[in-house]
C-alpha cells in the first residue's frame, strides 16, 4: 500500500519565524530574511507534486509580515530624511536672512 506523507516546508516555517522576529527582535534583517525565505518556500511548494508539501499559508504570512515591516521602515526613513532636510534648510535660512 502506498502512503503519501505530507510534510511542512522548513523554509515556510523559517519565513514565518523571521517575519515575527522582524517585529520583535531583528528589525530589518528579520524582514529581509522573511521575504527571501517566503519566496523560496512558495516556489518549493509550487514545484512539488500536489499535496506533498504543506505550508503555503505560513510562507504567505512570512511574506506579508516581512513586506509590511520593510514598507514601514522605508516610510520612517523617508520621514526622518524629510524632517532632516527641513531642519537643515531652516538652519541655513536663518544664516542667510
Amino acid at each position: 500500500m502506498n502512503t503519501l506523507y505530507v510534510r511542512t516546508s522548513g523554509t515556510a516555517i523559517a519565513s514565518l519565524i523571521f517575519g515575527v522576529l522582524a517585529w520583535v527582535a531583528l528589525p530589518l534583517l528579520g524582514a529581509i530574511l522573511a521575504v527571501i525565505l517566503g519566496h523560496i518556500a512558495r516556489g518549493e511548494i509550487r514545484r512539488a507534486p500536489p499535496g506533498s508539501i504543506d505550508g503555503d499559508g505560513m510562507a504567505v504570512a512570512g511574506l506579508v509580515l516581512g513586506y509590511v515591516h520593510l514598507a514601514l521602515a522605508a516610510l520612517v526613513i523617508a520621514l526622518i530624511a524629510m524632517v532632516g532636510m527641513f531642519a537643515i534648510a531652516a538652519w541655513f535660512g536663518h544664516f542667510l536672512a
